[in-house]
Order: C-alpha cells, then sequence, then structure tokens
C-alpha cells in the first residue's frame, strides 16, 4: 500500500505554475503523472483540484496518495533479447522487425514487455515493464528500458524536456534535395483511426532531417526527432511527398522506377515493412547523471537493400 504523503510548497514557488512545482516537490514521479493523479483527486492542493497552470502563492498544503500500480498483465516468455547496455538502473535494447513493444488487442504474447519480464522479473513492478518510450512493430533499432521507479521517472522527464537524443537512418522515396525541419501537428487520422496524421487539432510535432546518401529514385536520410508522437517520422516524411520505403500505411509502396535494375527492383519489392532504423540513442543516466551513448547499424535486410540501391546507383552512373 502506497502511504499517503503530505507537503507545503515553498513559499519561492510563488508564481510558478503548480504542476511545474509539484513535479519539484515530488521528483520522483513525473510532471505527467502528478498532473493526471490532480485530475483524479489523488492529489489536492488544499484540499481542492486546481488546474495544473494555477499559480502558486506558496505555502499551500499537498496530500499525495498515490494509487497502487495496476497489476501487468503479461506473462514473462523466453523471447531473445538484444541487449546493448545492462546495468542496474537501465536496460538498452536493440529491437529487431517484427516484435511489438507492448501487448494489445491481438497481440497478447509475444512482444518485448513478455521478453523484459524473462529477462529482469522485478520490472513487473514497474509500469508498463519499465518501457519509456517506443518503437513501432517493423521499426528495428535502440530502446532504453528503466528497470527501478526512479530511473522510469527520470528518463520520463527527460523525454518530456526533449533532452533524450534520438536519431534514425530512413530510406524515402524520391530525391530529396536538402536537409530541413518539419514542424508540424500531429494528431488522429479524421477518418482512418488506425492512422496518423499532420491536423490542425494534433499535438506538437518537430523533426529534423538532413540527407545522408542520395540514389537515382531514393534518398536515406539521418533523422532526428525532438517530439515523440505516434508513427512521427512516417507521418512527416509522408506529408513531405518522402514516404518511407516499404511504409503502405503513409505510402510508401514500392513503385518501378524507369532504369532501374532488376535486382533492384527485386530488392524493394522484397523488402515489406519501413526502411526506418532507430540509430543512436543518447541520454543522461538517471543515477550517476552520465551522458550515454549507443549505436546499431542498420540491421542486414535494410543494409541488403541499400547495397542494391549503390549496386543501381553505380550501374547508372557508368551508361
Amino acid at each position: 500500500m502506497n502511504e499517503p504523503r503530505s507537503a507545503e510548497l515553498p513559499e519561492e514557488e510563488a508564481g510558478q505554475r503548480l504542476d511545474a512545482a509539484l513535479a519539484r516537490l515530488f521528483p520522483e514521479y513525473s510532471r505527467s503523472q502528478l498532473t493526471q493523479w490532480l485530475k483524479e483527486g489523488a492529489l489536492t492542493v488544499n484540499g481542492g483540484q486546481p488546474k495544473p497552470r494555477t499559480p502558486v502563492q506558496g505555502g499551500e498544503h499537498v496530500v499525495l496518495e498515490p494509487p497502487e500500480a495496476p497489476v501487468l498483465e503479461a506473462e514473462p516468455e523466453p523471447i531473445a533479447l538484444d541487449i546493448v547496455h545492462e546495468d542496474p538502473a537501465v536496460l538498452v535494447i536493440n529491437k529487431p522487425a517484427g516484435l511489438v513493444v507492448h501487448p494489445a488487442a491481438g497481440h497478447r504474447a509475444g512482444t518485448l514487455v513478455n521478453a523484459l519480464l524473462h529477462h529482469d522479473p522485478n520490472l513487473s513492478q514497474l509500469p508498463r515493464a519499465g518501457v519509456v518510450h517506443r518503437l513501432d512493430k517493423d521499426t528495428t533499432g535502440l530502446m532504453v528500458v528503466a528497470r527501478t521507479p526512479q530511473g522510469q521517472t527520470a528518463l520520463v522527464r527527460q523525454l518530456q524536456e526533449r533532452t533524450v537524443h534520438r536519431e534514425y537512418r530512413a530510406l524515402v522515396q524520391g530525391r530529396v534535395i536538402s536537409g530541413a525541419t518539419i514542424e508540424e501537428p500531429i494528431g488522429r487520422h479524421p477518418v482512418d483511426r488506425k492512422r496518423q496524421a499532420v491536423t490542425g487539432g494534433g499535438k506538437p510535432a518537430v523533426t529534423h532531417y538532413r540527407v545522408a546518401e542520395r540514389f537515382p529514385a531514393h534518398t536515406l536520410l539521418n533523422v532526428r526527432l525532438e517530439t515523440g508522437r505516434t508513427h512521427q517520422i512516417r507521418v512527416h516524411m509522408a506529408h513531405i511527398r518522402h514516404p518511407i520505403v516499404g511504409d503502405p500505411a503513409y505510402g510508401g509502396r514500392p513503385r518501378p522506377v524507369r532504369g532501374m535494375s532488376e535486382a533492384a527492383k527485386g530488392a524493394l519489392a522484397a523488402f515489406r515493412r519501413q526502411a526506418l532504423h532507430a540509430a543512436r540513442l543518447e541520454f543522461e543516466h538517471p543515477d550517476s547523471g552520465e551522458v550515454l551513448a549507443f549505436e546499431a547499424p542498420v540491421p542486414e535486410d535494410f543494409e541488403a537493400l541499400l547495397v542494391a540501391l549503390r549496386t543501381d546507383r553505380e550501374a547508372e552512373n557508368d551508361r
């Protein structure tokens, strides 16, 4: 049972937003978690539930009764994990294609969470088994997983403050002229509720990209996320008419290109997932404060596709 806690907001917080002051008062919890508890009544200020943006006066009496964490409805499964780094506070995983992160309808088993619970049964005590961000089923690459409540809160806060650096490799259709920044809000698609879209009512989303390599009809990009919306890179690249290769949900189905070799056409047709890989991850260790950085090369199927496109490019240059 979580014990109730009470405290007073310091006088020096006067004029600050309530949600920010609460996050400093209870640093072991994220601001979003405290805001949710404020809305639900598990956290009260002078016996009431003021708005998160309410200015602090100083001296308000705060009572926090953290609800019990929901029981994680997932079973441990002996699924192999590619562990890039492991210590008592965090795990860094190189996720393969085809692995769903969270159990959900249609994917109750065989997920990353099931694998994590088998690797470390103590993760069952953490929300989402310590997962703090996700990758789509067919996106590969680096993810960080917390192993303690304090670590999870610290990593979530870093994500909220945009101090976690994530860089992706994305192969897109068309020749991209130069790098740029896409700053367009993303929300649920107005018609197809399984997809996301650039929409005026969406949440702010910022994607930076630069050209890494050009091919006759495709471009390999280095993409850096500033925010972490669902399907963000896939949606933003489709929005600028350069959808990710192999992504049928957002327009990336293989397109025949005049003059392309049969080998390159075959490689494109055979690549049946989005060509998107989380290649670099950098964050501050939640315990030591040390900045950790990890890199993972693109997987074999992605590299084979790039090799086929390079070969085709060289052949075209020789013609």
